[in-house]
């Protein structure tokens, strides 16, 4: 029997998979694709994007299957969202009864899947493991570092990432699986056609880029430098820190509504360069071969940025051009998978699942 197939009239086992914020969409639609024949996939959304230009736009955007259960945990204070997650998904862990939590990334509703997972006794599956910014004071690194220490199963999307699982004495399984979002460029890199033009694209959402008026007066600092057109997608919350401190918009810089994620893809592409505080932004423009400025000081990807094609340069402006008027790399290694990881997440799942409910039985 092939590896993860179920055998005839074995029940498949179900899993309770959270998504939330836009990254998690967008990695969540080849996995549900490659779990469909093996798996029953309970898709649940946390409520945290609830834009819908940042939430229900991408699921359309990319066919996401309907999540079957909405958490509507909104905008709260940080740990207040990660209570009422939490609280919200052991309900529906008692009602739907899964084999499984399977949850992705570094979110609240990461954090909030490994807590109910554990709490309700449950294996917890981790997609997109073992990445490390080192740096304390983001939430996001307090999410992927305590999923990871709850994980059974640990799927990292690089050797790097697995090294620092192994590194840490992860309890679970670690497996190199490369990642979903390689997945999802390599099925569309025939179809997505860059957008015209010369220009750079430009996203900032994280806190600490965006809860500081001089900070986030810095990064628009930074975008001023940049010799071409700036187009940039405005995350809500980024829109509504420089309308309240009343920061001055660069001329260059044009401020545009959040964009599905097709069409997000078809501006990073024609890009000249892509600046971003986004760990996906930063893989998508290495994929597609274009140079990236991150407005950062450190980053999950050190990859891309050991191979040249990734520059941090938080929010110094001269870096910033410095940064942009380099040469790009001779080569551009082949980092992130073949394309296939979702497939392969999908059979380890399966073969984890399949092995406990046989011990069970």
């Amino acid at each position: 029997m092939t590896a993860g197939r179920l055998a005839p009239g074995r029940r498949p086992p179900q899993i309770l998979s959270v998504i939330g914020a836009r990254p998690e969409i967008i990695q969540a639609a080849p996995l549900s694709v490659a779990l469909a024949p093996l798996a029953d996939e309970v898709l649940v959304h946390t409520g945290q994007h609830y834009d819908a230009a940042m939430s229900e736009n991408q699921i359309l955007a990319i066919r996401l299957p309907s999540p079957r259960h909405n958490l509507e945990v909104g905008s709260r204070p940080d740990l207040e969202q990660l209570a009422v997650g939490t609280e919200r998904l052991l309900r529906i862990i008692a009602l739907e009864r899964p084999d499984a939590v399977l949850v992705r990334g570094d979110t609240n509703g990461t954090l909030s899947g490994a807590r109910a997972a554990a709490a309700a006794g449950l294996p917890l599956l981790h997609v997109e493991a073992g990445l490390r910014s080192y740096r304390v004071d983001m939430p996001e690194e307090r999410n992927r570092v305590e999923t990871d220490r709850l994980a059974d199963v640990l799927f990292a999307p690089t050797e790097h990432a697995a090294r620092t699982l192994r590194a840490e004495g992860a309890r679970g399984a670690v497996h190199v699986t490369g990642d979903p979002l390689c997945d999802i460029l390599e099925s569309l890199r025939d179809r997505i056609r860059p957008a015209a033009g010369d220009y750079v694209l430009a996203t900032v959402h994280r806190d600490y880029n965006t809860n500081d008026p001089a900070r986030l007066a810095s990064v628009l600092g930074c975008l001023a430098r940049a010799p071409w057109p700036v187009i940039f997608p405005v995350h809500p919350r980024t829109r509504t820190s420089i309308a309240a401190w009343d920061l001055a918009v660069p001329a260059n810089v044009t401020l545009v509504e959040p964009v599905t994620y097709p069409r997000m893809l078809e501006l990073e592409r024609g890009a000249r360069a892509v600046a971003t505080d986004s760990g996906g932004v930063q893989r998508e423009a290495y994929l597609w071969g274009v140079p990236c400025l991150t407005l950062r000081e450190e980053t999950e990807w050190i990859e891309t940025v050991e191979t040249g094609w990734n520059a941090l340069v938080g929010v110094d402006a001269d870096a910033f051009a410095e940064a942009l008027a380099r040469p790009l790399p001779a080569e551009r290694p082949r980092l992130f998978g073949d394309g296939a990881a979702a497939p392969r997440i999908a059979r380890l799942t399966v073969k984890f699942l399949r092995e406990k409910l046989e011990e069970a039985a």
